[in-house]
């Protein structure tokens, strides 16, 4: 019961029109815990459409973030919420039943790819989070 009313929270909350990219990443994976993968399905898809895709990599940022600055010998990393939100993101790609498929796989191995480039020397990140 108490389950079946957080889902029912979770469903409204999906349904609403202008969910912040950060919200999306988090409900496409807890209906990827759930079961469900409708709702999984059309928030990845909505998703996809606000993905930035940079040097064979794919993340997601805030919106109206500022444009980096393109400097030579520098690489900024990326603020740790917008790692967090993106790995929800790859969390939700491989959290599927049946196993994802070949495409979802080459998918998820590109936002992986923008993850790990945001490790720091050490191997850890710039949050615990």
């Amino acid at each position: 019961s108490v389950v079946r009313n957080a889902l029912f929270c979770l469903e409204t909350a999906a349904n609403q029109q202008e969910n912040h990219v950060y919200t999306k990443a988090l409900l496409a994976y807890a209906f990827a815990l759930a079961g469900n993968r409708e709702k999984r399905k059309a928030l990845l898809d909505s998703l996809e459409k606000e993905a930035v895709r940079k040097d064979g990599s794919v993340h997601w940022q805030r919106p109206g973030k500022e444009p980096e600055a393109d400097l030579p010998y520098y690489r900024s990393r990326a603020p740790s919420a917008e790692v967090e939100m993106t790995a929800y993101v790859l969390l939700a790609h491989l959290t599927s039943q049946p196993a994802p498929a070949q495409e979802e796989l080459s998918f998820a191995s590109l936002i992986a790819k923008w993850i790990s480039s945001q490790q720091n020397p050490n191997g850890g990140f710039s949050s615990t989070q």
